[in-house]
């Protein structure tokens, strides 16, 4: 047991421990990571430029330094062919490091190491490529001016063949070399050798420490906070042994969590005689994480629901070798989705992204490599332990995965409650074990057995598959409600964070996402949002507002739910903005945080001015303590039928005129000429001062009877009227057209779906893709949508170019094609013309042509599209995923309802359209 250090001796102690520190010294051989190399000698043996000598950046994969053979873990003779990768590099050691203990540590090598120092092997060749190990080489090293010669072999593939099963026949590229960091290190011959903290939320404190060092030596232990202030009194211990233990209890300390996380640093001395023989620092948290069965995984005393993402370490330059830069830049864009959590998916991370986590706040799965398949016994122990070792003290890390899919080893589970002081919860992803429900990718009503009625914590460790745009957010609404309000539920990690696309040096440096196979991430390779970013953003939002509609007696309420575990309301800040649209016309203002405390609700006061009604939209804000936008909603104020009273003219002047043609009525107004079917209504062609605009063949109705019939035309003072006749049976579906003398043509389409439950609900026109060069509208933006993914998208005005994206092939964000939610009008831009269609529907949909797409094995993922070019729609299809039909997302995966008993007019549905074809 640790002693508090007397009052009158504090001074003493504290000044030893700022003495000249005999701290860990750290040569490095390598770089610090992607971003900083350092040349080694290297062959490789197979694939590309093998067979000479030359030289590789270090840290690096060797596949995108243009070496070897680029494989997928499904290729077939990705663990067959041999491929090994021989590196030198001379160094020296300082003269004064003679008589200390000098360690080589590897990082991280791909996947068998062995090394020589001098010609000597340094120990037995290591196995296992996710994992930091290290050689005592003291006895090897020359010291002062001479030079040392380390040779590293390095085994693409395994000579054990468990290492394969788990780490290299897998989802995920396979790559080979020294991938991440190597370096030196000298210590004392008298020494700490290792430190594993367990800090409480109560403030007590426990250290494992294991040393080399005589019994008249003293272990020295000090707090310091963020500001490197002096927390509580400094605890010492004679040296008794080996292991040792050391204990104290702190008060007013700040808790770690996502939320908050707050850190500390433990300054851990051995001295003899008073000076400082030996001294380490390491950070850490007080927080503690506890597994309560049948109820939830506690943070601090609090139940979890997490918000996560699975993440591997990847960059499309330098494959796993990444940086601290790459580890910051992931984090912040996991926390900018407000998620709360990250799987390491499928091996333990870079020590760096660990640290970004402590620092950033993130909570972290840390996993045991084993895809599906597993480490024998013995390799396992080792593996496990030195994960452990490696990892233990950061706070950031509140469970422990054992493998993955199938790929646990059950006689390794006993390692991590027994190397880890805080024993941490252990799951097996995709199991039920230790009373957490993981399964993979189940349907929303997955009902069966103990999934969803059975009394274990049901947390998936993958859901919501994102190959292609299905996944992520498609669906995930319906799922979070059901999650946030299922007690037995922790939330759950969405697979995966970011397309894996590797620049290939033999392929004039194109990305590879080995066709589909890698492409599943909410972003790009190069972190390119796709549209489930920004409806993740807004479902996982810690701040919930209920839907509300702004009405003529809007009083700037809105109610709101503090989803957060450790944060009131009023520690973040609210702003809003009202904006007129097209006027340009804006006023914005701070709004008062409420104090509502984690899991309550309350309100919103907006300090509306009196001429709120007289803008297009309001916008409000929220910003969390750290000034990071939480989100920005976005609430229409002006409606589609006052837009299309305030912006067109439908007098004009002079006449509208008809002449028949053949089958077709020919109209002419104001330089614009039209062309209608006069047996069906459709809208044939289009003309603007001897211009053709390429719409026409519409309206076509979808998943509806296409009985227009019995057409007749009549004036209406200046109007021109063409209308077809309602008849119950054979033509209840009605067309009407009118034309204005200004030019203006109105549509209005009374129609009844042909079923009750529908994919589509709306018409189509024909419109040759080759003719559009992009598209302004206003309307829900700039992200295309899918009934089960509405969310994400902000109300404005937004200029989209003409692209052929489809979601992970390529990755010129926003995609051009598929369906634009709540459009009021929309510019159809070709090189010739510019014109205008308004709407005087609430809701309705833009449908732009038909995105190319590729299909999963099991045909999950099949996109539904209607006919035509472009639709005004008042039902769109939802999406699959990889591992998932639609339809099992959830509620809003399910088709469109809409009423027609009898065709009862009063029941119809009606889309209203105005074509302006003279913008431009």
């Amino acid at each position: 047991m640790m002693r508090k250090i007397p009052l009158i001796c504090l001074t003493l102690l504290v000044t030893a421990l700022h003495a000249v520190a005999q701290s860990t010294e750290i040569q490095y051989l390598s770089g610090t990571g992607s971003d900083h190399t350092v040349n080694w000698q290297f062959l490789c043996t197979g694939g590309n430029n093998a067979g000479k000598w030359t030289t590789i950046p270090v840290p690096s994969c060797w596949e995108l330094q243009g070496f070897g053979k680029y494989d997928y873990g499904f290729a077939k003779d990705s663990v067959r062919g041999k491929e090994s990768g021989r590196y030198k590099y001379a160094f020296k050691v300082p003269a004064a490091w003679k008589g200390k203990k000098i360690n080589i540590v590897f990082e991280g090598v791909m996947t068998d190491a062995t090394v020589k120092i001098n010609g000597t092997a340094a120990g037995p060749t290591h196995q296992g490529a996710f994992y930091s190990f290290k050689y005592d080489i003291s006895h090897l090293l020359k010291y002062g001016g001479q030079p040392n010669q380390l040779e590293v072999t390095v085994d693409k593939h395994s000579a054990n063949q468990s290492v394969n099963e788990a780490e290299r026949k897998a989802d995920f590229w396979i790559f080979g070399g020294i991938f991440r960091p190597v370096f030196l290190e000298a210590l004392p011959d008298q020494h700490i050798e290792a430190v594993a903290i367990n800090a409480k939320a109560d403030g007590s404190f426990q250290a494992d420490i294991a040393v080399k060092a005589a019994a008249d030596m003293q272990l020295l232990i000090q707090l310091y906070d963020k500001d490197n202030k002096m927390v509580g009194m400094p605890l010492s211990q004679q040296v008794s042994g080996h292991q040792m233990q050391a204990q104290g209890k702190y008060k007013d300390i700040q808790l770690w969590s996502s939320e908050h996380p707050h850190l500390y640093k433990a300054t851990i001395s051995l001295l003899h005689q008073h000076k400082v023989v030996h001294t380490i620092s390491q950070r850490f948290g007080f927080r503690t994480v506890e597994l309560r069965q049948r109820d939830g995984i506690y943070v601090n005393g609090v139940k979890m629901k997490f918000k996560g993402v699975n993440r591997h370490s990847f960059s499309p330059e330098s494959g796993r070798t990444t940086s601290r830069s790459i580890s910051i830049a992931d984090a912040l864009l996991i926390k900018d989705m407000n998620m709360n959590a990250v799987r390491m998916s499928h091996y333990p991370p870079d020590a760096h992204f660990l640290e970004v986590c402590d620092s950033l706040g993130l909570y972290v799965m840390d996993e045991l490599a084993g895809w599906h398949g597993y480490y024998d016994d013995t390799t396992g122990a080792k593996l496990v332990k030195e994960m452990i070792t490696h990892d233990v003290n950061h706070p950031s890390i509140v469970m422990w995965a054992n493998g993955n899919e199938g790929g646990h080893n059950t006689a390794l589970d006993h390692f991590f409650p027994d190397l880890d002081p805080q024993r941490r919860p252990v799951v097996h992803p995709w199991q039920l074990f230790n009373g957490i429900e993981t399964q993979h990718y189940r349907e929303y009503n997955y009902g069966i057995g103990n999934y969803e009625n059975g009394r274990e914590i049901v947390m998936p460790t993958e859901f919501l598959h994102g190959q292609f745009d299905g996944g992520h957010g498609a669906g995930l609404e319906d799922y979070w409600e059901k999650m946030w309000h299922n007690p037995l539920s922790a939330g759950g990690f969405l697979w995966d964070f970011a397309d894996q696309g590797v620049v290939r040096k033999d392929l004039h440096d194109s990305l590879d996402t080995d066709h589909h196979r890698g492409a599943d991430g909410i972003v790009g390779p190069h972190h390119e949002k796709e549209g489930s970013f920004f409806t993740i953003k807004q479902v996982w939002s810690p701040i919930y507002i209920e839907r509300r509609e702004i009405a003529p007696d809007f009083n700037g309420t809105f109610d709101v739910e503090n989803r957060y575990a450790f944060t009131k309301l009023d520690q973040c800040t609210f702003t809003a903005r009202l904006v007129a649209l097209e006027a340009e016309k804006t006023d914005s203002f701070h709004v008062p945080a409420p104090p509502v405390k984690p899991f309550e609700k309350g309100r919103l006061q907006l300090p509306l001015p009196a001429d709120w009604s007289s803008y297009d939209v309001l916008y409000l804000t929220a910003r969390d303590a750290d000034n990071r936008e939480i989100f920005t909603w976005s609430y229409p104020i002006v409606r589609p039928q006052q837009v299309v009273q305030r912006s067109i003219d439908t007098i004009g002047t002079g006449n509208v005129v008809l002449t028949e043609r053949d089958s077709l009525w020919v109209v002419s107004a104001n330089k614009t000429a039209l062309a209608f079917n006069r047996n069906n209504g459709l809208l044939m062609g289009v003309k603007y001062k001897d211009q053709d605009i390429p719409l026409s063949k519409g309206p076509v109705l979808q998943e509806a009877e296409n009985n227009f019939a019995g057409f007749t035309h009549r004036y209406e003072g200046k109007n021109l009227i063409v209308t077809s006749t309602f008849d119950r049976k054979l033509s209840y579906n009605t067309l009407r057209w009118t034309i204005y003398p200004s030019g203006i043509v109105k549509m209005v389409v009374i129609y009844f779906p042909a079923a009750y439950f529908t994919t589509f609900a709306g018409v189509n026109f024909s419109f040759p893709e080759s003719a559009i060069r992009g598209v302004g509208y206003m309307g829900d933006g700039p992200y295309r949508v899918w009934k089960n993914r509405l969310k994400g998208n902000r109300f404005g005005i937004w200029h989209k170019a003409y692209n052929n994206t489809e979601t992970g092939e390529s990755w010129n964000y926003p995609e051009f094609k598929g369906y634009h939610a709540n459009m009021y009008w929309c510019d159809f831009i070709t090189d010739q013309r510019v014109f205008r269609v308004y709407t005087e529907n609430e809701g309705l949909f833009l449908r732009l042509f038909t995105p190319a797409w590729k299909t999963d094995q099991w045909h999950n993922y099949e996109p539904l599209f209607p006919a035509g070019d472009i639709s005004f729609m008042q039902g769109i299809s939802s999406i699959g995923s990889k591992t998932q039909r639609n339809e099992t997302t959830g509620p809003m995966g399910a088709k469109n309802i809409f009423y027609d008993y009898e065709k009862d007019p009063e029941r119809a549905l009606q889309i209203t359209l105005y074509f302006d074809f003279s913008v431009k």
